[in-house]
């Protein structure tokens, strides 16, 4: 038994001894001050004369009842409180330090701990199951941690290992054609620099440090303009390009934030749609939400993918590359600028093929949906 138990058990018992003591001594001090002078008012009820000496009798006869009466009972009282105390002990202290051991082993970084409901009543119970809550956000923390960094790795080895080798080719003294040179170097250079950019513009986003400057906005002039930038890369995949603009409310956002949103939805939406697909934009208004949605045609997403489409870095086809399937940070800045303002993102499959992201904005007036 280890020093909490101990403790833990020890106080229990003190108290109730305590507690025992305080509640003999009161009944005993009652008894004395109270018993006799009733037990005296029911002896001279008695018909008859009484001698003194058979009064003292009865008196002593009296006494030695109580007392032993008393002693029986509070004995009896003890031996009961031990045992319940022992039992209460055992059936909190065993939660406790099962607890005390998952929070150390969580603590040292195993992760996939549980905590099993002790049986004691609603708040040992809710206190497990927030200690589960915690320990499944920890270990789903630790597993983007490690995936992000992965394919951080990733992302920074395809550009240095192109500019390495037109480096190494220098230095052997293989000809390398000038033109051709810098064209390599400023493409991979620029991939790093968006690489960068990317990282540092979802991370001010989730640590909402974004410089939002939002005015009131009518939806479908949101989507007019996003629909205009892309429009001619759809015309060179010859994937068709439609908006579906129904009446809806004005929403109070950051244009070129929500712009940037539609932008990089409309950029997945293009390059998981093949030719000859369609993407369609649409605005859907209602009283308490605003609904801004990019549907396309492509092949549609998994549905053990769909919780993590808009986690950093996270590519439902691992086997892509940064030119054919995008950083994996730009549904991360659509979640993120999306929650700065008021409201959110979610994907889904579309029925006989495609996906659709769906993002929901609070109308102009309230504060979020």
């Amino acid at each position: 038994m280890n020093l909490r138990r101990v403790s833990l058990a020890v106080r229990l018992f003190a108290a109730q001894v305590l507690a025992l003591a305080v509640g003999g001594l009161t009944l005993t001090l009652v008894a004395g001050a109270v018993g006799p002078r009733i037990f005296h008012e029911h002896l001279g009820r008695v018909g008859g004369e009484v001698s003194a000496e058979a009064r003292w009798h009865v008196e002593q006869a009296y006494a030695s009842a109580n007392l032993l009466a008393l002693g029986v009972g509070l004995l009896a009282a003890l031996g009961a409180a031990l045992a319940a105390s022992a039992y209460a002990t055992r059936r909190i202290t065993r939660p406790v330090t099962h607890f005390a051991h998952a929070s150390a082993s969580l603590a040292d970084g195993h992760y996939d701990v549980r905590m099993a409901d002790p049986g004691l009543g609603n708040e040992l119970k809710t206190l497990a199951d927030s200690f589960n809550t915690m320990a499944e956000g920890l270990e789903t923390v630790e597993a983007t941690r490690r995936r992000l960094l992965a394919d951080l790795g990733h992302e920074l080895r395809t550009p240095l290992a192109t500019i390495e080798a037109y480096l190494e080719a220098a230095e052997d003294g293989v000809a390398v054609d000038d033109e051709d040179l810098q064209s390599v170097l400023r493409a991979q250079t620029a991939r790093l620099h968006r690489l960068a950019d990317d990282i540092a513009a979802v991370s001010r986003a989730e640590t909402h440090q974004l410089d939002l400057h939002p005015v009131r906005t009518a939806p479908a002039d949101l989507v007019r303009d996003a629909v205009a930038a892309v429009r001619p890369r759809y015309a060179g995949k010859g994937v068709t390009l439609r908006s579906d603009l129904r009446p809806s409310p004005q929403v109070d956002v950051d244009p070129q934030r929500m712009g940037q949103v539609l932008g990089n939805l409309l950029d997945n939406a293009l390059r998981h749609t093949p030719e000859g697909g369609t993407v369609t934009v649409h605005v859907i208004g209602g009283a308490r939400s605003v609904e801004l949605a990019v549907a396309d045609t492509g092949p549609g997403i998994p549905a053990q993918h769909l919780p993590h489409v808009f986690e950093r870095f996270y590519r439902v086809d691992t086997a892509r590359d940064r030119d054919n399937g995008g950083s994996g940070i730009g549904l991360a800045i659509v979640r993120a600028v999306v929650s700065a303002h008021g409201g959110r993102v979610r994907a889904d499959n579309v029925p006989g093929g495609g996906t659709m992201v769906k993002v929901v904005l609070p109308p102009s007036g309230q504060g979020q949906v």
